[in-house]
């Protein structure tokens, strides 16, 4: 306010009467100017300022400091939603704005007035009572309420950033050829297949008692297991057993599971992730319960988190990081990893996932992305025409000249052939691809035992290392499932390196105690598919070798691949089964059992489905019609003549 303005409220010294001027008491009146009736004295008028200016305080600091403040201000001091005119009727004249000095207004105005103290007070008495009850709870509900309060938040931003923003395409869903099966003919078959499913129900029950919503179970202990693989991210069992589940036709299950993934499965962590593991556990398990159930949620999740990992591309050549921030984006590799280079075996085994989740959500970015990756390698020299483990993602050359077909390469020769496989036989990059490194792996990697055992060994530096691993054991049934297409009629020769790799792996769990396959076996001083290491002799309830045995029983129904899978039923029962579900082994040469107490989530989803499909009719889940990701997610074949290439718009 202008200090002019100020000047009739409180008098001043220099003023009229103070000089005695014209109202004054003459020269010698040495008083005060005689105060009249209307008039204050100077100590009145303090008195009175201070009482003003305490009601003014105290309003306003009432108004500032309750609950909602911004609202009561805007309510109590800017009327506006009353000042605003009413819009006009419709084609007539806009009516003339309300009178605010009438005596109408004036009663309008007090009762406005009289409402917005009655709300304050309730707003007030409203703020006591939720203070009084949150005094008066534990701090285990006061934590939870803060988490629900932040769970609705970030629900709320979701919400306005999908209204802000196109969603995923509309999407007829057609559910592709082959997702449930006849029953098996064979009374025996249909028998075992139902103790499979069995086996099913006591890992899932046991996992829903005691670790329900966290990543695997600790069987022994009965409490939940949680690996740094997958950050803060929950649910690795659940979102991994969703097909199974399926499949199995244990619908009840089915159904809790997939209210979690939609109520609970949240991406929204600030933590560091596998980019590799996650993509086939999480991205894969969720395709695959669309693709199978055409349930939406699926679909809309696998998107989300599909996103949230495409920053791990961000690098000077595409090869994405092993390990990603999903919060903030920054990526890394493994510190171990041959000077901080990419493993092949983990950016090679995006390419399945990604196409489809281009074609599920019209976003080509994602079969962009691993497309790159073939260009680096292809612009890339191979030793001997191997493909070596660790790639730098910086520079775009090869680590350490380390090849192996178990872990840090497998898989990737797996999405070669798969790639053109789900691709209707289109892809004729990704076949020429596989081809050429099975002719390569062939001449340089696999070899003869003296007693008569292939194998395929390890390439370091040009030198063979005589040992395979579990893991390696796929790649019998990956011969088999190449075979059809392979070049110069060598259709039967791949299927014979399919069935000589499944008898190898077959006598590396015949030749142990508890008839399960050790971590790695070794051709060499005088061992055959032995494990000689302690480090190698542990069993974590792998499913490799079960899978080349029901990729050979397909296309040889040849019956020893049935009987080999029910001997592996009756060690994993016998060794491994225990009242809290199933647990691993630590040295399966030891007739004293060993547990490592960990019910690994890919026993629901390799393992137990794989022996299920093995015992099952070739219709449920025919070759044809599906692919298997690396975590045997069964992903549709994108058929080119029957319009599933195209998305279906509405």
């Amino acid at each position: 306010m202008p200090a002019a303005s100020l000047l009739p409220l409180f008098g001043s010294a220099a003023g009229p009467g103070a000089l005695g001027g014209p109202a004054g008491g003459g020269a010698g009146g040495g008083g005060r100017k005689a105060a009249g009736p209307g008039a204050f004295r100077l100590t009145e008028k303090f008195v009175l300022l201070l009482v003003f200016s305490a009601f003014i305080t105290l309003c306003f600091g009432a108004i500032f400091f309750l609950p909602d403040s911004s609202k009561l201000l805007s309510g109590v001091f800017f009327h506006s939603a009353a000042l605003q005119p009413p819009p006009p009727p419709p084609g007539g004249q806009p009516r003339a704005p309300p009178q605010l000095g009438g005596g109408s207004g004036a009663a309008a105005a007090a009762a406005g007035g009289a409402g917005s103290l009655e709300r304050i007070r309730a707003d007030h008495e409203r703020a006591l009572r939720e203070a009084k009850e949150t005094l008066q709870k534990l701090p285990e509900e006061i934590r939870r309420d803060i988490r629900q309060d932040k769970e609705k938040l970030l629900q709320d931003a979701r919400g306005r950033k999908e209204a802000g923003a196109p969603g995923l395409p509309q999407r007829l869903f057609r559910q592709p050829v082959g997702a449930v099966g006849q029953e098996p003919a064979d009374p025996t078959v249909r028998q075992r297949r139902d103790k499979i499913k069995e086996m099913m129900k006591h890992a899932w029950d046991n996992y829903k008692r005691y670790a329900w919503g966290l990543n695997e179970l600790k069987p022994i202990s009965k409490q939940g297991h949680s690996s740094n693989l997958f950050g803060n991210i929950q649910g690795a069992t659940i979102v991994d057993a969703l097909d199974t589940l399926y499949i199995m036709e244990m619908k009840e299950e089915f159904k809790e599971a997939k209210e979690w993934v939609e109520e609970n499965l949240d991406f929204n962590v600030n933590a560091e992730i596998s980019v590799f593991e996650v993509n086939i556990r999480f991205v894969g398990g969720l395709l695959s319960a669309y693709y199978l159930s055409g349930e939406e949620v699926f679909r809309k999740k696998a998107v989300e988190l599909g996103e949230k990992l495409l920053p791990a591309f961000n690098t000077p050549t595409g090869i994405p990081w092993a390990l990603l921030n999903i919060k903030s984006g920054i990526g890394r590799n493994w510190p171990w990893a041959s000077g901080g280079s990419s493993i092949l075996a983990e950016f090679g085994t995006l390419h399945l996932e990604f196409v489809h989740l281009s074609h599920l959500s019209g976003n080509p970015v994602f079969a962009e992305k691993v497309m790159n990756i073939r260009k680096v390698l292809n612009r890339l020299d191979k030793p001997e025409g191997l493909y070596p483990n660790y790639l730098n993602p910086s520079s775009g050359q090869w680590g350490q000249h380390h090849v192996s077909i178990g872990g840090l390469g497998d898989s990737f020769y797996e999405y070669l052939l798969k790639a053109w496989l789900m691709s209707d036989k289109t892809d004729e990059e990704g076949k020429k691809m596989y081809y050429d490194a099975v002719q390569a792996i062939e001449t340089h990697l696999i070899r003869k035992s003296s007693g008569g055992l292939m194998y395929i060994a390890e390439w370091k530096g040009g030198l063979l290392e005589h040992k395979m691993g579990h893991l390696t054991c796929f790649a019998g049934g990956m011969f088999a499932l190449g075979a059809d297409g392979a070049p110069n009629d060598k259709t039967g020769h791949h299927i014979e390196l399919g069935a000589e790799i499944a008898r190898t792996c077959h006598e590396s769990y015949d030749r142990t105690s508890m008839k399960l396959g050790p971590e790695a076996f070794r051709f060499d001083g005088g061992v055959e598919a032995i494990a000689t290491r302690q480090n190698e002799k542990y069993y974590i309830l792998r499913p490799e070798v079960i899978e080349t045995y029901m990729y050979m029983w397909r296309f040889t129904h040849d019956p020893k691949y049935r009987q080999w899978g029910w001997e592996a039923v009756e060690a994993l029962e016998k060794h491994c089964r225990v009242d809290g579900g199933y647990s691993g082994i630590r040295d399966v040469y030891n007739n004293l059992e060993s547990h490592d107490d960990v019910q690994q989530s890919f026993f629901l989803s390799e393992t137990l489905k794989y022996l299920y499909l093995l015992f099952s009719e070739d219709d449920l889940l025919p070759f044809e019609h599906w692919v298997f990701n690396t975590e045997a997610h069964p992903l549709p074949v994108l058929h080119k003549d029957d319009g599933n290439n195209e998305e279906n718009q509405k």
